[in-house]
């Protein structure tokens, strides 16, 4: 079956479509894509991810057209972005 694995960082961004076994699992769909070796400092005993932005479990399995994808880490506060973004529309005008 047809599925898709994608990982995004701020520079660079890897969606790969790949086959997989039938009765594959989030884990063996995200090994098999070879996106861990692009990305080694992928650990997935930390990093969430889901199917089609839901999270998923890594033995949950996969189904014909899935999107898996691998989430970061936030790295900023979203408060704290949002107060950065109504600070810099103040300052335009």
């Amino acid at each position: 079956m047809n599925v898709g694995v994608c990982y995004a960082e701020a520079e660079r961004q890897t969606w790969l479509r790949l086959e997989v076994p039938d009765d594959s699992t989030v884990k063996q769909a995200i090994e098999l894509s070879g996106v861990l070796g692009q990305y080694p400092h992928i650990d997935l005993t930390k990093q969430k991810v889901g199917i089609f932005g839901k999270l998923a479990k890594l033995d949950a399995p996969v189904k014909e057209g899935d999107r898996v994808e691998i989430y970061r880490a936030i790295t900023a506060d979203p408060a704290q972005v949002q107060r950065r973004r109504i600070d810099v529309d103040d300052d335009d005008d």
